[in-house]
Formats: structure tokens, C-alpha cells, sequence
């Protein structure tokens, strides 16, 4: 097992020929398997996708634009971090969707087909237990759910997770990256196998509060909600709140989100937007005659540091956490003023990843949620 089965670069050059080549002095080397990145929406995407190939030609590499990045400085905004697998310890592959309306149970199909070949024949580890799927998405595509159902039919028990990429609370255009350029309407499907333990695993902070409200007029395929309790919906929220019409906003989003209850566990389904028809638009599915339930927060880091000690517990130390975390949450610490000390526990934690749109897991778009795989170390490590 190498000594740094996992390498990071954290760059904070906003030049796109800077920061590419940055990140290929940190990570480049001869056993270099592939490259996963997270990238803020402020840069020049095009110029950083000719810099990235110039760089990092010939690597397989993809990733994100984000809501934040989580690297090797904790919290950051407007920077990239990238991670690179050694192949003596990580085999991986990936698959670039360009057409997210159009993506059929057979594509599916022939794209885990040969993520699962490529994993197979390296030879690492069998794939049974010791490979997991990431996703990454078009966070404002509105597909996640009908992709990541039809993915997981044809995972055949591969754990997954992932995240929907974002553009810095813009909501204005997020992309992937694959096959040397960032793309709209597309996600990339991640396989990794490894001899390393690892779990993948989500949590959320968040608990029922006891209020109820039933959607009573929904558009799903907008994923807009015109009534709750026969109310114009923007206000039935506000009077929940207890904040006037004019005072919504996603800081409120963040504090007082809704969720909805299946076989005994609550998912969230935060609120993206306010629409001039008193309609709210949400970041996941909703649709008449579900009922919301109102939640409320308990400590978000201490929820994340029980379970991740959790897994530590069975799996020993971590080599890192590949993380997706809802930017709701980041709202959330940063109206509480702790968002400094939020990054001191992630770089800690050895955490890196960035901040979503919204997160995957089994199958599952989420909110609100930290969604990631541990990654334990070598035994020879613990």
C-alpha cells in the first residue's frame, strides 16, 4: 500500500493556467489512477477546462462546480480542490451522461457494465464489498430523482452517494466536468474499488417539531408547491415561521425546514425560492397529498462528529471523507458565526468535498444532509 493512497491540492488561483497547473504539481505522479475535483462556478470554466487539459491531459478526471469547497483549509469559497487516487490502492472509472432527459434503464445498464469491468479487471480488491458508486448531477437539472432511481436498479447493491453540483447560491447554472469540459443537463457516475475499509453513510442534524402541513397543490415536475393546508403556499410557511412574506429567504429556508416521513425516516425537502404566485419552489420532488412535517435543528457538528466517530469506531482512523454537504447547512453556521470553527472540524476530520445543491444516497435525492464515504486507512496505518 503506497504511503499517500489519497493526495490533495487546494488551490486558490483564480487564473485558470495557475490553478491547473497548481493542482498537477501536487498530484501528478507515476502510479496517479484519476482525479476528482470541486470547483467554484466563478471561474472561467471554459478557460479552466483547456487549462485542466493542458495540465492534467490523459488522467481520467472529473468533477463539479460547487456551493463552497471543503479542503485542506476546511470552508473556502472561489477555490478548487482535487483529490488523486493511486492506483496500488484505488482502481476507478467513470462515465460522462450528456442527456439527462434522455437517459434510459439501458443506458444505465451499459454504463455500470463497464464501470464494473473496468474495476473488475484491475484486479485490486473483488468487487462485491469493496467498490462504492459517486454521482455527481446538474444541480438545477431537476432530474436527480428519476436518474438516480434508474441507476440504482443496475448497481446490484454497490453503495452510492454523491451530490448536485452547485454555482455559489447563484442559481443561475451549474455544471460537471468530464471528458475535458464542464457541461449543463449532464452528470458523471464515479466507481471506485479499493482494498481500504470504507462506508458510505448521510446524516442530518434535524428533528420532527410536530407541525404538520399537507400539500394541497403541487406541480412535480417543476418541483413547485402552490398550496399547503389549501393556502397559498408562501404563506402558510411564513405563518408557520413566524416571519412576514417579505422576510423569506434562504436563511429562513435553512432554519425551518420541511420534511417528509417514509418507513419511519425523515427526508428533507428544503425550499429553494419564493415565486411571485406565492408558489414555493423546492431543491427536491414534492407532490400533492404529501404531508411535510416541520423540523427543527440540533446541533449540526455534533450530529456529524458522533457519526463519524461512529465509524471510526468499527473502521479506525480515516485516510479522508469524501463529503457532499447541503449549502443549507453552510448557511446555517454561518448565521450562527461559526463557520470558522466548522472548517477547523473538517480539516481535523480530514473531510474534503463541497457544498451541494443537494445530496444522493441509495438511490435518494436529499436535503439538508451530509451525504460522503469514509475511507478508512491501511491496517498497517491504524
Amino acid at each position: 500500500m503506497p504511503d499517500e493512497p489519497l493526495r490533495v491540492a487546494h488551490s486558490f488561483a483564480r487564473d485558470p493556467e495557475l490553478a491547473a497547473q497548481y493542482l498537477a504539481s501536487r498530484l501528478l505522479h507515476p502510479d496517479l489512477e484519476g482525479v476528482l475535483f470541486f470547483c467554484s462556478a466563478e471561474h472561467d470554466l471554459p478557460a479552466l477546462a483547456t487549462a485542466l487539459e493542458a495540465h492534467l491531459g490523459g488522467v481520467k478526471l472529473c468533477g463539479c462546480t460547487t456551493a463552497g469547497e471543503l479542503g485542506s483549509d476546511g470552508y473556502s469559497r472561489g477555490s478548487i480542490v482535487a483529490v488523486g487516487f493511486d492506483r496500488r490502492a484505488f482502481a476507478l472509472d467513470y462515465r460522462l451522461i450528456r442527456d439527462l432527459d434522455r437517459f434510459t434503464l439501458l443506458d444505465a445498464q451499459r454504463i455500470t457494465d463497464r464501470l464494473m469491468e473496468h474495476c473488475t479487471r484491475s484486479g485490486l480488491a473483488p468487487l462485491k464489498g469493496h467498490t462504492f458508486a459517486m454521482t455527481l448531477l446538474d444541480g438545477l437539472s431537476t432530474c436527480e430523482e428519476q436518474v438516480l432511481l434508474t441507476l440504482t436498479s443496475v448497481l446490484a447493491g454497490i453503495p452510492h452517494f454523491g451530490g448536485s453540483a452547485g454555482d455559489d447560491n447563484r442559481l443561475t447554472g451549474t455544471h460537471v466536468y468530464g471528458e475535458g469540459a464542464f457541461h449543463d443537463r449532464a452528470a458523471v457516475v464515479l466507481m471506485v474499488n479499493t482494498a481500504l475499509d470504507f462506508e458510505v453513510f448521510s446524516t442530518h442534524h434535524l428533528r420532527p417539531s410536530g407541525e404538520k402541513l399537507v400539500v394541497t397543490a403541487a406541480d412535480q415536475e417543476q418541483r413547485r408547491v402552490m398550496e399547503l393546508n389549501a393556502e397559498p403556499a408562501a404563506l402558510e410557511y411564513a405563518r408557520l415561521v413566524g416571519c412576514t412574506l417579505e422576510e423569506l429567504n434562504p436563511e429562513v429556508f435553512a432554519r425551518h425546514p420541511l420534511a417528509v416521513r417514509l418507513h419511519d425516516k425523515t427526508y428533507v425537502r428544503a425550499i429553494q425560492s419564493v415565486n411571485p404566485d406565492l408558489s414555493l419552489s423546492f431543491y427536491c420532488a414534492v407532490e400533492t397529498g404529501i404531508v411535510l412535517t416541520a423540523m427543527q435543528a440540533s446541533d449540526l457538528l455534533t450530529d456529524l462528529d458522533r457519526e463519524i466517530a461512529d465509524i471510526e469506531g468499527r473502521l479506525g482512523p480515516a485516510e479522508c471523507i469524501l463529503g457532499c454537504d447541503c449549502f443549507l447547512r453552510r448557511l446555517e453556521l454561518e448565521q450562527e458565526g461559526r463557520q470558522q470553527a466548522a472548517g477547523e472540524f473538517y480539516r481535523q476530520r480530514r473531510i474534503l468535498g463541497f457544498n451541494t445543491y443537494g445530496e444522493h444516497y441509495s438511490g435518494l435525492h436529499l436535503n439538508q444532509t451530509f451525504s460522503g464515504v469514509y475511507i478508512g486507512r491501511s491496517r498497517g496505518d491504524h
